[in-house]
């Protein structure tokens, strides 16, 4: 079995591209994830039946768990690309989780590093819900994707104070994703500092019994940016600071549109 590492602002990605059958995937990405502790995630990517419905994208990819993930649609993308003689500038992918084609434009910059650009799928609401855990409590944001929801816990809110007990959290966003129903849920950590925008992600996904704290979140920074124009009524542009890097967001709540703007780097292929 043939898989390609990818480093995606400090989100290792493992992209597996040999035709895994979907009941076996947990159990790879499992085996993946145990050779290579620092890969967050795994993917299974591959060209689209030309009988079937997504014929008219370039690439596809399912994750292990069978949630969206962006970071992991951005590494997709370079690995397109790099299979081409002439690389795209621009590839049309079919994800897990999201009932659309997703967009993605690249340009090799230096070396191996692409600059990336996704148009993310709109979220489908935000709604304030009473979440707790222990005796901390709160009315937190819920904002609600395709394939994944994500929770924003401001450093004003007592559930805050999770991330200084990582296990508490772990439990937390795990009791949480099932009190929510969701496909997968995140825990965002977000403080405003007076010079940056800081993002701590706790992601857990049920399909693939994975809960990680990691290194970035492409559609967790994707809701904090629709979060933040909502609040704020009017477009966002802004840096996300995150464990592995910055992340910048470009979110209109008048259109519902999101951009994210990042980069990905090839780090080599293995098989196993």
């Amino acid at each position: 079995m043939r898989y390609h590492i990818f480093d995606p602002t400090g989100n290792i990605t493992a992209l597996v591209s040999d035709s895994v059958d979907v009941t076996d995937q947990p159990r790879m990405a499992a085996r993946i994830m145990r050779r290579h502790p620092e890969v967050e995630q795994v993917g299974f990517v591959g060209y689209p039946d030309a009988s079937s419905t997504g014929s008219c994208t370039d690439f596809e990819l399912r994750m292990a768990g069978g949630e969206f993930c962006g970071n992991a649609s951005m590494c997709a993308a370079v690995y397109y690309a790099l299979q081409k003689t002439v690389q795209p500038a621009e590839v049309s992918l079919r994800v897990s989780g999201a009932a659309e084609p997703v967009c993605i434009r690249l340009r090799r910059m230096d070396g191996d590093i692409f600059a990336t650009r996704i148009a993310m799928s709109p979220m489908l609401k935000i709604q304030s819900m009473h979440l707790s855990h222990g005796i901390a409590h709160d009315s937190l944001p819920v904002i609600f994707m395709e394939g994944i929801s994500h929770v924003v816990i401001d450093c004003d809110s007592p559930l805050f104070a999770l991330l200084q007990r990582r296990e508490l959290a772990e439990d937390a966003v795990r009791a949480w994703c099932e009190q929510l129903d969701a496909e997968g849920l995140g825990a965002l950590f977000f403080e405003r500092k007076p010079d940056a925008y800081q993002l701590t992600p706790l992601v857990y996904i049920p399909g693939s019994s994975t809960t990680y704290w990691e290194n970035s979140c492409a559609s967790g920074s994707a809701a904090v940016g629709m979060y933040l124009g909502m609040q704020n009524k009017a477009p966002v542009d802004i840096t996300l600071s995150e464990p592995g890097g910055n992340i910048r967001v470009v979110a209109d709540p008048h259109t519902g549109s999101i951009e994210l703007h990042g980069h990905v780097r090839p780090l080599g292929s293995h098989s196993l």
